[in-house]
């Protein structure tokens, strides 16, 4: 009982992590014109569920390597779908860590699920 418990305490410090979500209404790829679009009533396809995630890793804390940005995640859901634009969207950004305190390896993450959209 008592490995059980210490091995359950050596965990939880061992790995750390936390993640927040948000929801948006319309993401469009970053070379769109989303004004245009919106003011012409342009007709769209739906293509179905589409999720992307786009992740940076930290090595002792300053050594990064990757992207984690908002951007690269959205243009990963649409290449998968070939979509482009997403429909309710939400976005979920997610801080893992092993031995926390001394950041020896942490990574963040971005991950974008909605409904991706062609315009015709």
């Amino acid at each position: 009982m008592v490995r059980n418990c210490w091995l359950v305490f050596l965990t939880i410090i061992f790995l750390t992590g936390c993640s927040s979500t948000g929801l948006m209404g319309l993401i469009t790829k970053s070379s769109a014109d989303p004004s245009a679009v919106l003011e012409n009533n342009q007709a769209f396809e739906e293509l179905g569920a589409a999720e992307g995630q786009a992740c940076r890793y930290f090595l002792l804390a300053i050594i990064p390597w990757g992207k984690s940005d908002f951007e690269e995640a959205v243009t990963q859901a649409l290449e998968k779908t070939g979509g482009d634009a997403l429909l309710n969207v939400s976005v979920e950004s997610s801080l893992y860590g092993v031995f926390p305190i001394y950041n020896v390896f942490s990574f963040t993450c971005t991950t974008v699920k909605g409904t991706a959209i062609k315009f015709k």
